[in-house]
């Protein structure tokens, strides 16, 4: 592995990821001297990670050192930089490093005006702000975008902090960002509902329930894909998912559309992926389509054509 000569860091942001790879950066070698905390919460956490980091504002952050750690909200990034720039707080030969995952480098454009080495280097992982998130970063993939001529760099940086560089390019990156998001955030939003539901229907333990289910299931999808569906959309069971949206209608409203567009959206993966046949996934598709309430299901047919009367 390259190495970097030791680096002056600054932290613009001291939260979760901004202090955990802070903090990583420093066991690498390099010295977090200063960082950015506006809430009591990241004051706390920049104490426990960067100790000894001055806590100042941004320009008198980034004024004494080497490389810059912008980890702040992809929405308040553009601005941020934009406003540093114009206020003449880069300097050229800087590396500017910033940790979104929906920004590549073109975000940076005004620092690189100033004559910055920009870097986008995302860890593909979730951070509670704790001195272990520093060791759970061994192995953790980065989605690095970087200019070829500072590929060198982003994987040293990366490699230096535990992780594994994973290229994406420019024109990828919001595209990389909205599957993470599929991937990791919306699992959390069904597995939250799973639990509901089951808390309705009376289980006193739904994790108990659901732990060896999902994680055979995300094992399964992992490693095989569509191919591991199972469940009545996977057998074209028309009949038990109108019973389902019946059900959720009456004890459970607010859950009626997300079943309603994950189910459609399983039906079409599967025929796709030809775990369902035409005939199938047909009737199927003609019950879920454009119904986010579920109040007229014996319009729709049965998987024989006809309609189907919830038992």
């Amino acid at each position: 592995m390259h190495t970097l000569a030791p680096l002056r860091v600054g932290v613009i942001g001291a939260g979760r990821v901004g202090a955990v790879l802070g903090a990583a950066l420093a066991d690498a070698g390099h010295q977090v001297i200063a960082a950015t905390a506006v809430s009591a919460a990241s004051r706390t956490r920049a104490a426990r990670l960067l100790p000894g980091a001055a806590l100042l504002p941004a320009d008198d952050v980034i004024d004494r050192v080497d490389l810059i750690l912008l980890a702040v909200p992809d929405d308040t990034l553009d601005d941020l930089v934009r406003g540093l720039a114009d206020a003449g707080a880069f300097r050229a030969g800087q590396i500017v490093v910033h940790t979104s995952g929906a920004h590549g480098l073109a975000v940076l454009q005004p620092a690189v005006s100033c004559g910055v080495l920009p870097l986008a280097l995302h860890p593909v992982m979730t951070f509670a702000g704790q001195p272990e998130d520093v060791l759970r970063l061994a192995g953790v993939p980065f989605g690095v975008t970087a200019a070829d001529e500072h590929r060198a760099v982003a994987e040293t940086l990366v490699l230096e902090m535990g992780g594994e560089p994973i290229w994406v390019e420019e024109s990828a990156r919001t595209l990389y960002h909205a599957a993470l998001v599929v991937g990791s955030n919306h699992l959390i939003t069904l597995v939250a509902e799973a639990r509901d539901l089951l808390g309705i229907a009376g289980v006193e333990d739904p994790a108990r329930l659901l732990g060896p289910l999902l994680g055979a299931a995300l094992d399964n999808s992992l490693r095989y894909g569509d191919k591991a569906l199972t469940g009545p959309i996977s057998r074209g069971d028309v009949g038990t998912v109108r019973r389902h949206l019946r059900t959720l209608v009456e004890q459970a409203p607010e859950s009626v559309a997300s079943y309603v567009a994950m189910a459609r959206r399983t039906a079409q993966r599967g025929l796709a992926a030809g775990r369902l046949k035409r005939h199938e996934a047909t009737p199927l598709l003609d019950l879920l389509a454009d119904r986010s309430t579920a109040t007229d299901l014996d319009s729709a047919p049965s998987r024989a054509g006809t309609s189907v009367v919830a038992s």
